[in-house]
């Protein structure tokens, strides 16, 4: 196997008190060609130190220091700034396997693709942890990965656990001053790579859930980022492939309750509450309709159709038995 520089982007701001978990598991990585673009996003804590401490005491990293832009500006600045052949992206208030990176090149080399996939650990805050792989990989055709991606079937829009040459972001940055920027980047991505995407089914990377995170904090405008972004893709994915219109449609109804959950704690917002139940009870009968569309997509609409005060009672209920679980 050969061994091309690989470049590890970390955005970092805020989080240092993960941070050296983070930086333990990308230096003792099984592939050691490596290097690690710490960026420090104008971070207010220790962050810019910690960064600056690891630079010195390890050839492989590199500390870079900017103005604060949020999430995607500082993984498009180490992007740019990365000298690698192939990028991975991971945020340090996650953590990887000691081969996570041998593991995603190991996938390139196999099947000469320009990008592979791995599976994830969800870690929440009380402790549990839910295993999302299993064994086994293959060469997977775009279509075939948008399809499941759009489904929620096993390929997901993280930036993270995915490994990427770095000519796909010849034409592809993720979006600056948006959240939930990767819906608006990893399909983009996906979409260039004619010779197929090479999906892993195993578990290197560790996704820690946190429930004071943007995504599932209290509702705000910005959170409306999730439709724009979603919506965009979805023109995109339709115009280069036809027949995942089905699927698109399923994925856009899924933002649009995954939105309208958020809403379920304020009355404000109502003109925009109202727009997305619009949206969703006019395209129901296609999504009962569809065999592939999740059954919890099915029993949301239903409740839904019956009443907006049953839907939210039922989804309170529901999220309380889910954290309970978690």
């Amino acid at each position: 196997m050969k061994t091309p520089l690989i470049s590890v982007v970390l955005p970092i701001y805020n989080i240092e008190s993960y941070l050296d978990r983070c930086m333990k598991a990308v230096l003792n990585q099984t592939y050691s060609n490596l290097e690690i673009l710490m960026v420090d996003d104008g971070s207010p804590d220790n962050c810019p130190q910690i960064c600056d401490r690891y630079a010195e005491q390890d050839s492989r990293v590199r500390a870079l220091h900017k103005e604060n832009g949020g999430l995607s500006d500082a993984r498009n600045y180490g992007i740019a700034r990365a000298r690698g052949e192939y990028i991975t992206c991971i945020d340090p208030d996650d953590y990887v396997d000691p081969d996570y990176v041998e593991y995603l090149y190991r996938l390139i080399d196999k099947y000469e693709t320009r990008m592979s996939i791995c599976q994830h650990v969800t870690e929440y805050d009380n402790g549990t942890v839910k295993d999302h792989g299993s064994s086994g990989d293959e060469l997977m055709d775009i279509e075939t990965c948008l399809r499941r991606m759009l489904y929620h079937n096993v390929i997901d829009t993280s930036a993270w656990a995915k490994l990427y040459h770095r000519s796909l972001f010849d034409t592809v940055c993720y979006p600056v001053g948006k959240i939930f920027e990767d819906i608006g980047t990893t399909y983009a991505l996906m979409m260039q790579c004619d010779t197929g995407i090479a999906v892993g089914y195993e578990s290197k990377y560790h996704y820690m859930y946190h429930m004071n995170s943007i995504v599932n904090s209290s509702f705000s405008p910005r959170k409306l980022d999730l439709l724009e972004m979603t919506d965009k893709m979805g023109h995109e994915v339709i115009k280069a492939y036809p027949s995942l219109r089905q699927a698109v449609l399923r994925r856009r109804v899924y933002a649009r309750f995954s939105t309208l959950n958020q809403m379920l704690g304020t009355d404000d917002y109502k003109k925009e509450r109202e727009k997305i139940i619009r949206f969703i009870l006019h395209h129901k009968k296609r999504i009962l309709k569809d065999p592939h569309a999740p059954r919890r997509d099915k029993i949301a609409i239903r409740l839904l159709s019956v009443s907006y005060g049953l839907y939210k009672a039922f989804w309170r209920t529901y999220q309380g038995a889910i954290f309970k679980k978690n």
